[in-house]
């Protein structure tokens, strides 16, 4: 630790450069020139607008499931020399943002920096961000305009509540040079290893929703407990917010890839599937497991924190949700040296359907960082975000400090030592090593660097290998694989509109959206939770309450979404 940060305080040791203001008028009062200390090295802000001899204090609001970095975190301490910029965190869970931003909203304050994931976009169409076209036009901004080039028709708002163009620089999944990976972040089926392990490792091919039922009854029956507490079969989470995880499964199961609440023909016509027979289906299953006692009865009632949480204990074998989504429950579980408790990705589908779990990662248009309209100092916000996307800064977010966190081979290749990895998986090493919450809403220079590295160590193959225990190393050899995505379908290409999730709504289709949830939200948990006897008249009940939804005006409004991308994308 001292030799690496002995290294970078050398850095600290600037040149002094003088630079005169410039724009003064005769007769104005003489402003004496100013000394800007420019770091050297890479990571220092060679434009002087963020400095050391000039400090700037970002005001940062992020939704996460993340925490804020430890007082003592040594990027935190980087930025601060490299750069000058001191950055005070707001840090909002999935489970209390509806009420921030209405508080945000009403006021009309934001902080310089806002991160949302928030698909009704109401920050943005709230008039909370700045439009930064103009800004990255000037070539002030050189990392940012060359990232949203190519696609800043994606990443652009086209909606009508504010003007048109870019107020979200996208958070994830704008790639360079080969794509690669280990980890799996989307939908499935997701079971615990030891399940699998109990099982003898059995053939995963041609997956039913009965079949990974019955393996999580199986293993339920033998292990009533784990570790002291009630070992739980299946959990599902209804959170507000996250309430996807209980009503996505249906199209999954029937062969459509993940477009939120419809499926979309080959005709690229969009239909909701909530009361088709499609769903009936899953939540018949649904309701026999409840009855058996594999559904976890405090499914409907918990938040998404407390979700995470039963997780991260290891009692809970299998649920339906987005790899991504449960992240922090995975790396508590690895730090805890409880990787038999961790999970794998499995698709059940329907018979003579061919699953399409996995698709070909898309960006994550409309959710990331953006500048706000209140903010005092937004070109040294944007500058930040900017410096952020620079190749070197972005290998000390994701891989971290050469010769402490990896080391670079005579080939120019990154790997990591055993301690290294170890480190890694340490929830509270990373604490203050790493800065996760500010890393998940930054625009990322995901696939490859342009040394040949992969943007981060699951990226880089050899290295993946390599950061799996023993016990995961085993594992997986057992299936004959090398990574946790070949668990899954090889993606086909996405389709041109593809997804239909995020497609911009307008009020109304919002509106008719967010009743179509609350029908979700409030029908559900009683079809699920009800006496099998009682199934269908629930279910009717269920679609009753869908037909008095307008669903015609939410389902035009994606089908119009879809054919304006299928126009202009």
């Amino acid at each position: 630790m001292r030799t690496a940060r002995t290294k970078f305080s050398a850095l600290v040791m600037a040149a002094v450069v003088s630079v005169g203001l410039a724009g003064c008028s005769p007769g104005d009062e003489e402003v004496p020139p100013e000394d800007v200390v420019i770091p050297e090295g890479e990571l220092a802000d060679q434009s002087g607008t963020l400095t050391p001899s000039n400090p700037t204090e970002l005001s940062v609001w992020i939704t996460a499931a993340a925490q804020a970095p430890a007082p003592d975190n040594k990027i935190t301490k980087l930025i601060e020399e490299q750069l000058g910029v001191t950055l005070k965190y707001e840090i909002v869970t999935p489970d209390n943002v509806d009420q921030k931003i209405g508080v945000m909203l009403a006021g009309g304050e934001f902080p310089d920096l806002v991160g949302t994931s928030d698909l009704e976009m109401r920050l943005l169409e709230g008039g909370a961000l700045l439009p930064l076209d103009d800004m990255l036009a000037t070539g002030d901004y050189p990392n940012l305009a060359t990232h949203v080039e190519e696609d800043i028709k994606r990443m652009s708002y086209s909606g009508t509540e504010v003007d048109p163009g870019l107020y979200i620089i996208p958070n994830y999944n704008r790639f360079y040079g080969e794509i690669t990976g280990g980890t799996y972040y989307g939908p499935a089926f997701w079971i615990q290893k030891r399940v699998l392990e109990d099982a003898g490792y059995p053939d995963l091919e041609n997956m039913t929703l009965e079949r990974y039922f019955e393996l999580i009854e199986e293993f339920k029956a033998k292990n009533p407990e784990t570790n002291g507490a009630p070992t739980v079969g299946f959990e599902l989470l209804a959170s507000k917010g996250r309430e996807w995880g209980m009503t996505n499964p249906p199209a999954l199961l029937a062969g459509s890839p993940n477009n939120g609440g419809v499926i979309v023909d080959e005709n690229d016509t969009a239909e909701i599937y909530a009361d088709k027979d499609i769903a009936k289906d899953f939540y018949k299953v649904l309701n026999e497991q409840y009855d058996k006692g594999l559904v976890d009865p405090e499914s409907f009632t918990l938040t998404f924190d407390q979700y995470t949480a039963k997780l991260a204990t290891g009692t809970v074998l299998g649920m339906h949700d987005q790899g991504w989504n449960f992240g922090t429950a995975t790396q508590s579980l690895q730090s805890a040296g409880m990787d038999e408790y961790t999970y794998v990705p499995l698709m059940p589908a329907y018979e003579g359907v061919e699953p399409w779990y996995a698709d070909r990662d898309v960006m994550n248009s409309n959710q990331g960082f953006g500048v706000s309209t209140s903010s005092e100092q937004p070109e040294e916000a944007l500058k930040f975000l900017d410096m952020m996307l620079s190749e070197p800064w972005q290998k000390v977010l994701s891989w971290g400090i050469e010769g402490e966190d990896y080391e670079v081979g005579a080939d120019g290749v990154y790997s990591r030592t055993d301690e290294q990895r170890a480190n890694a998986r340490d929830t509270t090493w990373r604490a203050s090593n790493r800065l996760e919450a500010l890393l998940e809403m930054l625009p990322k220079h995901q696939g490859q660097f342009s040394d040949g590295n992969a943007y981060g160590p699951d990226d880089q193959p050899a290295e993946f290998l390599a950061t799996l225990t023993d016990y995961d190393q085993a594992f997986i050899e057992k299936y004959g694989k090398e990574t946790w995505r070949q668990f899954v379908n090889e993606p086909p290409e996405n389709p041109k509109y593809y997804p239909a999730w995020n497609i911009t709504l307008s009020d109304d289709a919002n509106e008719i959206n967010q009743q179509l949830t609350d029908a979700n939200v409030q029908q559900l948990p009683k079809i699920i939770a009800g006496e099998p006897s009682e199934f269908e008249a629930n279910w009717q009940t269920y679609v009753d309450a869908i037909d008095k939804v307008d669903v015609t005006v939410y389902e035009d409004a994606i089908n119009d979404g879809i054919q304006d991308r299928l126009a202009n994308w």
